[in-house]
C-alpha cells in the first residue's frame, strides 16, 4: 500500500530539458532523461558509432594478438564459462565470434552443483587430460578469482586468458585480463557485463586480423552478435549506462527485425513474446530467466547449446525444455518463499536489523540468489540465503541495497573475522560466498555489523522514486510507443508517474490480477494492478508506468499500476 511520504518526483535540470526539447525531443521525455544525465539528444539515438572504443580497456590489444597468432596457426581454444545467463551468452559470443574469424573453439561450463564455480584447478586437470589438449583456456565471465587454476595450467603448460567483469580483489591471477574493473583500465565505462568484454575482445581480434591482411575482400560482420549481447547484459542487472544501452538498443533492433539467432527467436516463441515489440523488459523478465533456469537447476550447457544452434526445430526443442526448467525453478521458489516467510514471522523481525541472513539445508542451492531478491525487495534491506553446499560448506548468494556495496562488506567480514567466509566475489548488489556451515550464526552476527557500518537508518527508508504527474493530454498513445522502443532498466529506469484517478471500472483477471478502467475527468484508460483481488476505493492516488499495451491484433495506452492508496474525498 503506498505512503505519500515515500513519493520521491526526480529533480532534473530544467535548461538540460529545454535544450532536448529544442532538439525535438517530447516535452514529457526531455524532463525523463534530464532526470538520468542525458544532456545531449545524440545519447539516445543507440548508434553503433557511439561505442566507446575498444583500445581503452587494459590489456585488449594484447589479448587480441595472441587469439589472432591462434586463428592464424589452428591453435586449440576452450571457454570455460560461468553458469548464468551472462556466462551462457558471453560463451556463445565467444565460440560464435571467434569462429567467424576462423577459430573453431570448443567450450566447457562448470555444474554448479559439482564443480563451483570459476576456472578451478580440477577443470584445468580435466583439460589437459583431453586427447586434443587445448592450448589455451579462455575464459568468459570468470576468471578474477581463479588463482589455483590460473597457476595450475601454467605447471601443464596451458595458455590462460581471462576476460570478465567482475571486481577484483586485491591481488589479480597471473594471466592475460581483459577487465574493465581491473586495476590500471582507463576504459569509461565499468559496467560491461562478461558478454560485452567478449564481444570487445572480438572486436579488436578482428582489427587485428584485418590489419594482418587475412580479409582482402572484407571481414566479418560482427553485428550479428548483438541479440546475444543484449541478453546477457540485460540478464545480469548490470547498470545501463550509455554504452550499454548501445548495446541492449542494437540488439533489440536485430530481435525485431527476426535477424536473431535461431534460440534467441525459440526463446521468445516459448516465453509468449512477440519478436516485432521486443524490449528490454522481455530480455530480463522472460528471456533472461528461462536462460538461467539451466544453470539453476540442472547444467548450462543445454542454455548455451540452444543460443548456439543453428536449426530451428533443435533450437525450439532445447527452449522448450529451458521453459519447463524455468517453470519447475519458479515452483520450488514458491516453496522457499513460503518457508521463509513461516520462519520470518516465528524468529526474525526484519524491521529490527540492517540486513537478513537466513539458511536452511532443504532450499534448493540454485534459487537462494532469486529468493534473496524477492527478500530484498519486500522487507529494503541487505539479504543473503544460503543453502548446503559440499561437505561442511554452506554457499550463500546475496543481494543488497543502495549504500551497501556488498561485495565489500563480505571483504570488510573477511578481514574482521578471518577463516570465516572460506571465498567470495561479486559486485556493489549482488555477491557470492562460501562458509562453514557451524559459522552461521557467526556470520550473521558479522553480515549485521558491516551492514550497521556501512548503512545509516535512512538508508532502510524506502522511497518510491517517479518522473512526477502527467497531465491527460499527454498520456497519448505517441508517448506510450516512444517509451516502449527506449532501453531501460538497472541504472535507467523505465519512467513511472504520479496521479489520482477515479475508478470507473474493475473486476478480477485471473484469479489474481485487477483489470481497471481509471479516469480524470473525461479522460480514461484500461489499466492492470497486479497480484491484487481486493476492491479498491472509488478514487486513489497512484504511482503507474504509461504502457503500449499490444495483444494479438489491437495496441492501446494502458496504465500499469505499481502503488496506490486510497484518496479523500
Amino acid at each position: 500500500m503506498l505512503n505519500l511520504n515515500q513519493l520521491v518526483e526526480r529533480p532534473y535540470d530544467e535548461g538540460v530539458a529545454k535544450q532536448l526539447m529544442a532538439d525535438g525531443l517530447h516535452p514529457v521525455l526531455s524532463r525523463v532523461y534530464a532526470a538520468r544525465s542525458v544532456v545531449r539528444k545524440e545519447q539516445m539515438d543507440g548508434a553503433l558509432s557511439g561505442l566507446l572504443h575498444y583500445r581503452t580497456l587494459k590489456n585488449i590489444e594484447a589479448m587480441a594478438q595472441r587469439l589472432a597468432d591462434a586463428v592464424q596457426a589452428g591453435e586449440r581454444v576452450v571457454v570455460i564459462a560461468d553458469y548464468d545467463a551472462d556466462g551462457a551468452t558471453a560463451c556463445a559470443v565467444a565460440v560464435r565470434g571467434l569462429g567467424l574469424l576462423g577459430l573453431p573453439i570448443r567450450f566447457w561450463v562448470p555444474n554448479r552443483f559439482i564443480h563451483g564455480y570459476g576456472l578451478t584447478s580440477e577443470i584445468v586437470r580435466m583439460v589437459a587430460d583431453w586427447e586434443d589438449k587445448p592450448e589455451i583456456i579462455l575464459t568468459v565471465d570468470n576468471g578474477m578469482s581463479s588463482f589455483d587454476g590460473v597457476e595450475t595450467a601454467h605447471e601443464l603448460g596451458t595458455e590462460v586468458l581471462i576476460t570478465d567483469h567482475h571486481l577484483p580483489g586485491e591481488q589479480v591471477p597471473n594471466a592475460l585480463i581483459v577487465n574493465p574493473n581491473q586495476p590500471g583500465c582507463p576504459f569509461e565505462s565499468k559496467h560491461l557485463a562478461g558478454v560485452g568484454v567478449m564481444f570487445y575482445v572480438l572486436l579488436a581480434t578482428r582489427a587485428e586480423l584485418q590489419a594482418r591482411g587475412v580479409w582482402p575482400n572484407g571481414a566479418p560482420n560482427l553485428a550479428q552478435l548483438l541479440d546475444l549481447v543484449a541478453l546477457g547484459t540485460v540478464a545480469d542487472v548490470v547498470k545501463l549506462d550509455e554504452n550499454n544501452r548501445i548495446l541492449v538498443e542494437q540488439g533489440l533492433r536485430r530481435i525485431r527485425q527476426r535477424c536473431a539467432c535461431a534460440g534467441v527467436n525459440a526463446l521468445f516463441t516459448v516465453a509468449g513474446r512477440q519478436l516485432e515489440q521486443a524490449g528490454a523488459s522481455d530480455l530480463g523478465f522472460m528471456i533472461g530467466p528461462r536462460l538461467n533456469a539451466a544453470g539453476r537447476l540442472e547444467d548450462m550447457s543445454q542454455g548455451i547449446a540452444c543460443l548456439l544452434s543453428d536449426n530451428e526445430d533443435d533450437a525450439t526443442q532445447l527452449a522448450q525444455r529451458l521453459h519447463e526448467l524455468n517453470t519447475e525453478r519458479r515452483a520450488i521458489e514458491a516453496t522457499m518463499q513460503d518457508q521463509v516467510q513461516a520462519a520470518l514471522q516465528d524468529n526474525i523481525d526484519p524491521a529490527s536489523g540492517y540486513s537478513m541472513a537466513v539458511y536452511d539445508p532443504t532450499w534448493h542451492g540454485g534459487v537462494v540468489g532469486i529468493l534473496a531478491s524477492r527478500l530484498k525487495e519486500r522487507y529494503h534491506r541487505p539479504v543473503i540465503c544460503f543453502a548446503r553446499g559440499q561437505g561442511d560448506e554452506i554457499k550463500g548468494s546475496g543481494r543488497s541495497i543502495p549504500g551497501l556495496h556488498l561485495r565489500d562488506a563480505l571483504d570488510w567480514i573477511s578481514k574482521q573475522a578471518p577463516g570465516l567466509i572460506l571465498k567470495f566475489g561479486g559486485h556493489a548488489m549482488a555477491a557470492g560466498l562460501s562458509i562453514p556451515e557451524f559459522r552461521f550464526k557467526e556470520f550473521v552476527m558479522w553480515f549485521e555489523q558491516a551492514a550497521q557500518t556501512f548503512l545509516t537508518p535512512q538508508d532502510l527508508q524506502t522511497s518510491i522514486w517517479t518522473d512526477g504527474e502527467l497531465a491527460a493530454v499527454d498520456m497519448t498513445p505517441d508517448l506510450a510507443q516512444a517509451i516502449a522502443e527506449q532501453v531501460w532498466g538497472q541504472g535507467f529506469p523505465q519512467p513511472s508517474f504520479y496521479g489520482v484517478f477515479r475508478v470507473a471500472q474493475q473486476r478480477i483477471l485471473k484469479e489474481k490480477h485487477l483489470k481497471l478502467r481509471l479516469s480524470q475527468g473525461m479522460q480514461h484508460w484500461n489499466s492492470i494492478l497486479f497480484n491484487c483481488h481486493e476492491t479498491l476505493p472509488e478514487t486513489i492516488h497512484a504511482v503507474y508506468q504509461l504502457d503500449w499495451n499490444c495483444y494479438r491484433d489491437s495496441a492501446e495506452v494502458q496504465l500499469r499500476i505499481s502503488d496506490w492508496c486510497a484518496a479523500s474525498g
